[in-house]
């Protein structure tokens, strides 16, 4: 059966079993329960309730083994860009790196010679322009609607969340891979900081909130936890993971 705690969903299994057993699963960081016959399902989600924060890290570093191991930048590599799929395609060129789309494929201009470490800093650099571009209109747009005033934003590579805010500053830090998932996938994180302006907890009256501002939010939490760049990481108060 599956139940949802605190909007993760757990696959749980009644065996003829004394303990209990907690599993994140590889790939996609699936939770899966056994758990003793005996047991009422109330008890197995306080069970999970209690154990969120180590089911989070563990869901943090199977992203983190996906991400590096697709990540190679070689020819015919996949990577995603808004969650559209593209092939890398690579392209010398001496003077100014830099990518383009074209149709189907992410064209990486870089100097003949140059190593993973000087692809992937060109990419990222892209990536953080995609989302310097797409984010400030999304925040001038919930701000207004939500009454709030964020003081400055930040974009960085970041290995375990989505964004995270600072409430005595009033800033957010945005994720550079949020370029690879949908655009409503950054609206959703746009907001979730923001909410914490109101709410720094994750507790029911930000939950409410969400619900108020963002019917749905749910489905595009669970796009981010897909390594997918279509589909796709879990969240610890002030944060988006």
């Amino acid at each position: 059966m599956l139940i949802s705690v605190d909007d993760i969903k757990v696959d749980v299994r009644f065996k003829k079993i004394k303990h209990v057993y907690l599993r994140v699963k590889s790939p996609d960081g699936r939770v899966q329960v056994s758990a003793p016959k005996h047991l009422k399902t109330a008890e197995v989600r306080e069970f999970v309730q209690a154990r969120l924060g180590w089911i989070k890290k563990q869901a943090s570093m199977i992203q983190t083994r996906n991400n590096s191991a697709c990540c190679e930048y070689l020819e015919g590599e996949a990577h995603y860009v808004w969650g559209k799929h593209y092939l890398l395609t690579l392209q010398d060129n001496e003077e100014t790196p830099g990518v383009m789309l074209e149709h189907d494929r992410m064209v990486l201009t870089i100097r003949s010679g140059a190593d993973q470490d000087k692809r992937r800093a060109v990419v990222e650099k892209w990536y953080r322009n995609q989302i310097r571009q797409a984010a400030p209109g999304l925040i001038r747009k919930w701000e207004k609607i939500m009454g709030v005033e964020v003081e400055k934003l930040f974009v960085r590579r970041m290995k375990t969340r989505w964004g995270s805010c600072n409430t005595r500053k009033r800033t957010i830090r945005l994720n550079t891979s949020l370029a690879t998932k949908p655009v409503e996938c950054l609206e959703y994180v746009v907001v979730h900081e923001l909410a914490h302006l109101l709410e720094p907890s994750h507790n029911g009256r930000f939950k409410a909130l969400m619900d108020k501002l963002l019917p749905g939010w749910p489905d595009y939490r669970r796009m981010l936890a897909n390594p997918a760049g279509s589909e796709g990481l879990p969240v610890r108060s002030g944060s988006t993971p």
